[in-house]
């Protein structure tokens, strides 16, 4: 049977759902080239800094000076100039390199949390050739006199005037942790936006117990960490018309399978990536394909969205019986 693994995400025709997250492997060009050749459907970039952008426009941080003389030490978490792999210039001369080297559609990623300058260069990185653009608007609201309400509506608003700038298809990466992320999906979705990712991952600090500091700490994601993916993918799954991006805790051609299912029309990875290499994006292929197969699918436009909560008269009670069930039935 021929399978047919092609999909469509942000209006564009994709030979297969699975392609790299953003992440550093994207700065090097031969890694872009085995990326492709591994099977990768298009390629996304990590993202550039709104700090950078300031910092450039007007060769200091607003935010820093805004709170300098409140937290001081917060200084020490923001890198250098020269820490960033890419400057704001660099960044858009790599697109063009990129565009250069590959024949894959170019997703690129800004990232920031007010309105101000760096929405800007959203044109540029249009100019520069990207087919695509991702918003990854990471805030965490830790003033207590900041409510709910207004960070919503500063990112509709950041989504607006992206879109009002650009021709080029937008895509918004949220996080989980808003109240209720079906009404911020569809307001996404009434602003403009052409798809969504789900979802955004808060890097947590730790304490060097020694050193008496907060230090910066990263950890790779975990498979299990797409459960939260897929239980908003099944709910949004039919809620908004917009395309779905799963990404975070997508290691195996399993994971896969059960994203698409779940309503995703693409598939980002980036930790299984950087633990093993872009080939391994060859052996998510195949196991899709073997699975289709075995299940007899044909398409994966067949597969999407088959165990979303779509066709759930009542979703929010499924999700209560399935919380129920689950503390009624473990043992110790």
């Amino acid at each position: 049977m021929a399978l047919d693994l092609s999909t469509t995400y942000l209006g564009i025709k994709l030979a297969n759902p699975i392609m790299p997250g953003a992440s550093p492997l994207v700065d090097s060009l031969d890694r872009v080239k085995a990326m492709q050749d591994a099977g990768a459907s298009a390629i996304v970039m990590h993202s550039l800094f709104e700090e950078q952008i300031d910092r450039e426009m007007k060769a200091e941080y607003v935010h820093l000076r805004s709170h300098e003389d409140v937290f001081a030490e917060a200084a020490n978490f923001f890198p250098e100039s020269d820490d960033y792999a890419l400057g704001p210039q660099e960044y858009l001369a790599h697109i063009r390199r990129i565009k250069e080297t590959c024949k894959l559609p170019v997703i690129a990623s800004l990232n920031g949390t007010q309105l101000g300058g760096w929405v800007e260069y959203a044109n540029l990185i249009q100019q520069a050739g990207a087919d695509a653009l991702e918003l990854n608007l990471y805030y965490l609201a830790t003033d207590g006199a900041i409510s709910g309400e207004e960070v919503e509506t500063d990112v509709l608003e950041i989504v607006r005037t992206v879109k009002a700038g650009v021709k080029i298809p937008v895509a918004v990466k949220l996080s989980p942790f808003f109240s209720s992320v079906s009404h911020m999906a569809k307001e996404i979705e009434l602003n403009g936006a052409d798809g969504l990712v789900l979802f955004n991952r808060f890097y947590q600090p730790d304490i060097d117990l020694d050193a008496l500091e907060v230090v910066p700490k990263l950890d790779l994601s975990s498979p299990e960490e797409l459960r939260l993916r897929l239980r908003w993918l099944a709910i949004l799954f039919g809620q908004v018309k917009l395309p779905m991006a799963c990404t975070g805790g997508v290691h195996s051609a399993h994971d896969v399978v059960k994203a698409i299912l779940a309503g995703a029309s693409v598939v980002q990875v980036v930790s299984s990536l950087l633990k093993q290499n872009p080939a391994h994006i060859r052996t998510l292929l195949a196991g899709l394909e073997q699975w289709m197969q075995e299940k007899e699918y044909s398409s994966v436009s067949q597969m999407r969205g088959a165990l979303s909560l779509q066709n759930c008269p009542d979703p929010a009670a499924f999700e209560r019986a399935n919380y129920l069930k689950i503390l009624q039935v473990w043992k110790t």
